[in-house]
C-alpha cells in the first residue's frame, strides 16, 4: 500500500486479476452446469425443441434459394413462400414414395414368413442350434405385434395433408409450428441478419457476426443440399438396379436407401438389411434374396468412399469420433428425427467454435489465463 490507504497500481492489479477470475469461475461453473442438464431439457421439452430445431436446420440450407429469388427481385415474403412450397413438394413426393408401398409390404409381412423362413432354411441347416430360437421368433411375430398392427391397419396416407389429417392432434400441431418457424425465419432473415451485424458496437465485432452468420449458412447448406443430392442419386441407381432384377416397388426401397443414408454408418446398414429382409419375402432363392442387399452396400461404398468424398472435399470433412457420438447424443435425445439431424447440427456447431474461438480451460485452471483465447485467424 502507498500513500496512506490508497492502493497501489500493483494492487489494483491484483484486485482485477481476482475480480476476472471469479467472474469466469463463475461463468464456468454455470456453464458446466447447464451443459449437464440441457440433454434432460431437450429430451423433456422434445415436443417442442425437436420442432423447432428440425424446422432452423431445414430453413438455414434453404437461405441459399431465399437469397437467389431475393436477387431476382422477389419480395422476402414471397420467396419465403415459394421455397416453403418447394421443400413441401419434395417432402410430399418423398412420403408418397416411401410410405404408401411400404405400408403394403408391412401388412403382407406376416403371410410371408413361411417362406422367409424357408428361403433361410439351407442356412438355419448350418446352424442347427439356432432352429428352435427362429421357430420361436417366427411364432412370435407372427402373432404378436405384426399381426396386430395388420388387423387394425388403415390406409397409408397419400400426402402430407392426408397425413396431418390422420395424425394425432400433437403431432398436427407440431407440423404446422414447423412450417411456420420455416416461413417466418426465412421471410425476415434479411432483416435479421442486418439488424444482428448493425446492433455491434465495433466494425470489427459487425464483420465478426457477419462473418460466423455467413459460415454458418454456407457449411450447413452445402452440407445439406450436396448430400440430399448425392443420397437421391444414389437412391435411382439402386432402384434400377432393383428394377433390372425383378424387384418389386424399386422406388420405394431407392427411397428408404436415399433417407437413411443421411444418418452415417449406422443408416447403410439398416438399409441393407431391410433389403435383404424384402428380398426373402419375394424371391424363391437365397442367393438371389440376398442380391438386393449386395447392390446397395456395393452402391454405398462407390458412394461414401469416391462419390462424397470428392464433392464434398475437405472443408467438410468431419472427425468420424464427434459424427458418432453426435448420432449416439441426439439419437438419444429425440430418436431417430434426432439421429437424422445430429450432423447438420454438429456442422453448425463446429462452424460457431470455429469462428468464436474454444475455451482456455486448462489456462484458467493452471492459473495462467481466464476462460477465453483469441479467435483463431481466417487462414487457420
Amino acid at each position: 500500500m502507498s500513500n496512506g490507504n490508497q492502493p497501489s497500481a500493483a494492487d489494483l492489479q491484483e484486485i482485477n486479476r481476482r475480480r476476472d477470475r471469479l467472474l469466469a469461475s463463475i461463468a464456468l461453473s454455470a456453464g458446466i452446469g447447464l451443459i449437464l442438464a440441457l440433454p434432460f431439457a431437450l429430451r423433456a421439452g422434445a415436443e417442442f425443441f425437436l420442432p423447432l430445431t428440425a424446422a432452423l436446420v431445414i430453413a438455414i440450407a434453404l437461405v441459399p434459394l431465399l437469397e437467389w429469388m431475393e436477387r431476382r427481385g422477389i419480395p422476402s415474403g414471397l420467396a419465403a413462400l415459394l421455397a416453403l412450397i418447394g421443400f413441401l413438394l419434395v417432402a410430399n413426393t418423398a412420403l408418397v414414395l416411401i410410405i404408401v408401398p411400404a405400408t403394403d409390404w408391412f401388412a403382407a409381412l406376416p403371410q410371408r414368413l413361411p417362406k422367409i423362413q424357408a428361403n433361410l432354411a439351407p442356412l438355419i441347416d448350418l446352424y442347427a442350434n439356432l432352429q428352435r430360437f427362429v421357430d420361436e421368433t417366427v411364432d412370435m411375430i407372427a402373432s404378436g405385434p405384426v399381426a396386430a398392427a395388420q388387423a387394425s391397419a388403415v390406409d397409408a396416407p397419400r400426402s402430407l395433408l392426408q397425413f396431418a389429417a390422420t395424425s394425432a392432434p400433437a403431432a398436427f400441431i407440431q407440423m404446422v409450428f414447423a412450417l411456420l418457424i420455416i416461413y417466418f425465419f426465412l421471410a425476415g432473415w434479411t432483416r435479421l441478419r442486418r439488424r444482428t451485424i448493425n446492433s455491434r458496437g465495433s466494425f470489427d465485432g459487425a464483420m465478426a457476426v457477419a462473418r460466423v452468420i455467413q459460415n454458418v449458412v454456407d457449411a450447413t447448406s452445402a452440407y445439406v443440399i450436396t448430400i440430399a443430392i448425392i443420397n437421391s442419386c444414389l437412391g435411382l441407381a439402386v432402384a434400377f438396379a432393383l428394377w433390372v432384377i425383378g424387384m418389386p416397388s424399386p422406388l420405394m426401397w431407392g427411397g428408404i436407401v436415399a433417407l437413411l443414408n443421411f444418418v452415417p454408418y449406422f443408416g447403410p446398414m439398416l438399409a441393407a438389411a431391410l433389403l435383404g429382409l424384402g428380398g426373402l419375402m419375394v424371391f424363391d432363392d437365397v442367393w438371389v434374396a440376398l442380391l438386393p442387399a449386395a447392390l446397395q452396400i456395393g452402391f454405398h461404398l462407390v458412394e461414401a468412399n469416391v462419390i462424397t468424398p470428392m464433392l464434398l472435399g475437405r472443408r467438410l470433412t468431419m472427425n468420424p469420433l464427434l459424427i458418432l457420438v453426435s448420432l449416439a447424443f441426439w439419437g438419444w435425445v429425440w430418436g431417430t428425427p434426432g439421429a437424422l439431424l445430429g450432423v447438420p447440427l454438429l456442422i453448425i456447431i463446429q462452424t460457431v467454435v470455429a469462428a468464436a474461438g474454444t475455451p482456455d480451460i486448462a489456462g484458467f485452471l493452471f492459473e495462467q489465463g481466464t476462460l477465453t483465447v483469441p479467435r483463431r485467424k481466417e487462414n487457420d
